[in-house]
């Protein structure tokens, strides 16, 4: 069995040659690097949030739904066109 002072003579590994050492600096490290990434993607590439003719488009649904033809109804035209090949599409259901 060693003594004390056999055991805190003898050289340890370098800090870098630790495995323990790399987890805990290397995965906060990759955490911080994912995030100024996400943050780069985010300010690179922002997605338009609201259609600036929303309203409009809104107030045209509202008055088609108030005919009496109730087929114009956007959640059943979703529901009906589901399946249907972009070419037969409604132009109100197209962007």
């Amino acid at each position: 069995m060693k003594t004390i002072e056999e055991m805190h003579s003898t050289p340890g590994l370098p800090w870098w040659r630790t495995g323990a050492m790399w987890l805990v600096l290397g995965l906060p490290a990759a955490v911080v690097v994912a995030g100024f990434l996400t943050l780069w993607i985010a300010l690179a590439r922002p997605d338009a949030v609201v259609d600036p003719d929303y309203y409009a488009k809104g107030i045209a649904l509202g008055e088609r739904a108030k005919s009496p033809d109730k087929a114009h109804i956007p959640a059943q035209m979703g529901r009906n066109h589901a399946m249907t090949p972009d070419k037969d599409v409604p132009a109100l259901l197209r962007n």
